[in-house]
């Protein structure tokens, strides 16, 4: 059984990734329980990725997390709230009514492209962490605190953040702590690694996201076993 849920831009939700709350996956979790799923997994790319990694530090049914192009780190929010407004930054996500401890964006930060021409924001997200970074420490996802297993899926050649090096990260932070992680990446890919049968990601006229559709495919095919291997239900022992 499979559940895909809307979580911002609908109608009665905020138009961006704003003071989200983590409670919206949670209920996902239990709906998918009570329908009798015996091991819950969610996929989140990017900043469903960053959903995906904070809903399993909050709440041990999630047996497994595959997280692709994710980050180490909470971020502010990415377009407005559901009072229309984008600044003053805030937190992306939400639990039990508070925001989460978050890194803003410093908007000093002048893309080096040509007008009109799609931008590669890693530098932004770069130069955030070392304007912020003495909020870093307070905004680490505290991965090790997951029971469940992660599996994390990332390419070198993100330009939309550094998702190899928050991979990295969050894999030494599991490591440390003696729990299960496993990193797929290939150096040549970018933020969208597109498994079997996805096709090629729509080409964007305002991001550059890195890689190639070909480099992107290759890190879709090294870790979709993985990930089919990672979201199988345990064998039943008769």
């Amino acid at each position: 059984m499979a559940l895909a849920i809307r979580w911002f831009g609908g109608p009665e939700g905020p138009a961006g990734i704003c003071e989200i709350p983590l409670e919206t996956f949670v209920a996902a979790v239990d709906l998918l329980r009570s329908r009798g799923v015996q091991r819950v997994g969610i996929l989140g790319v990017s900043k469903g990725a960053e959903a995906a990694l904070l809903t399993a530090v909050r709440e041990p049914l999630v047996d497994v997390v595959v997280a692709v192009s994710p980050t180490a780190l909470v971020w502010c929010n990415v377009g407005p709230g559901l009072d229309g407004r984008w600044h003053p930054y805030r937190s992306s996500w939400t639990w039990r009514g508070q925001p989460l401890p978050f890194v803003p964006m410093n908007d000093s930060w002048r893309p080096a492209e040509k007008d009109g021409d799609p931008v590669a924001v890693r530098e932004w997200y770069d130069l955030s962490e070392r304007t912020f970074a003495t909020l870093l420490e307070a905004a680490a996802i505290p991965v090790e605190r997951a029971r469940a297993d992660v599996l994390l899926v990332a390419g070198g050649d993100d330009a939309m953040w550094p998702s190899l090096r928050y991979a990295e990260q969050l894999a030494a932070r599991r490591r440390a702590a003696g729990a299960s992680v496993r990193l797929i990446t290939r150096a040549d890919a970018g933020h969208r690694p597109r498994f079997p049968g996805e096709g090629p990601a729509e080409p964007s006229r305002t991001f550059r996201h890195g890689g190639t559709p070909h480099t992107d495919a290759l890190l879709g095919a090294l870790a979709w076993p993985p990930v089919l291997d990672a979201l199988r239900p345990p064998r039943t022992v008769r």
